[in-house]
């Protein structure tokens, strides 16, 4: 059986300093995190060495581990100049190997609506290589995600990306995929055997909606429990990206704008990361158990 590790984007339960977002997994049953944000306008892109080796003490004080790093790199346009952009992607490759980081989530570039994707496609393969190629020599491995709008979007694409790129690994995110109309059954067929850990996000075909773990149409438990017989560890990224309604919990149950509100609205981020952490565990338990 496989061993499933749980780890999260830790920004995600609402807190920005680096101890708020630890104790919040380690209430939820989350062993590893996924670092992204601490706060407004303070990312994992920009942290510096110093500032890394100063999280690297809190982190091995509190005994947890990270999953992976979180990035933003290769979420510009392909025409932009990428020196820059690979400048800024090494300092975080030097920032990932202080904190013990073993992956660096990164994407294969945004297009404008008109471009022709194959116009372009052996630029993003030389700039996917030329980052992968840099973090592997220095013991990190790059992990593509599917995200709506860039060149890896369908798991066609992935594919070639995959196949074409050495030293890359895959994130396969089902709600991407159900966010750009892909069937994640045809996905996780195409992409099972190059898959280095998940992003558990559900969603809707109807509206796009992302919704806790099994309630969207990603097929989540179906692709976990074709995972759970692969063996050896396997990370599970919990992005819940559940709706946040401030003063939610204050609405009388019989008001018009409560009964208006999406059925997976929270009153704060907290109580969303607990929801998505809840379904996730839930699921698990199901499919230890035969469910």
């Amino acid at each position: 059986m496989t061993n499933f590790l749980i780890s999260a984007f830790s920004d995600e339960s609402g807190e920005a300093a680096l101890e708020g977002q630890i104790a919040a997994c380690q209430a939820n049953n989350i062993t590893h995190m996924e670092l992204r944000g601490f706060g407004k306008g303070k990312s994992i892109n920009t942290t510096t060495v110093d500032e890394a080796k100063a999280m690297r003490t809190v982190l091995d004080s509190s005994g947890m581990r990270l999953s992976a790093i979180g990035s933003a790199y290769g979420k510009i346009n392909i025409k932009d100049d990428f020196a820059p952009h690979f400048a800024a992607f090494k300092n975080t490759v030097a920032v990932a190997k202080i904190l013990g980081a073993p992956y660096i989530r990164m994407f294969s570039f945004y297009f404008d609506a008109a471009d022709d994707y194959a116009a372009y496609r052996d630029e993003v393969l030389r700039r996917v290589q030329c980052m992968a190629d840099y973090a592997f020599a220095e013991g990190v491995l790059c992990c593509h995600e599917n995200e709506k709008g860039i060149y890896g979007d369908t798991a066609d694409r992935c594919l070639d990306l995959l196949t074409h790129c050495d030293h890359l690994g895959c994130v396969f995110d089902p709600a991407n995929f159900v966010q750009c109309g892909e069937d994640t059954l045809r996905a996780f067929d195409l992409l099972k055997d190059r898959i280095t850990y998940m992003h558990i996000k559900d969603a809707l075909y109807a509206d796009s909606s992302v919704v806790p773990a099994g309630k969207g149409d990603g097929n989540v438990k179906a692709i976990l429990t074709a995972l759970s017989t692969r063996g050896g560890d396997l990370l599970l990224t919990l992005e819940p990206h559940l709706q946040v309604f401030a003063g939610l919990e204050n609405l009388e149950s019989g008001n018009e704008t409560k009964r208006a509100m999406p059925a997976h609205a929270y009153p704060s981020h907290a109580a969303s990361f607990k929801a998505a952490a809840d379904a996730l565990h839930t699921m698990l338990d199901s499919i230890r158990e035969g469910v």
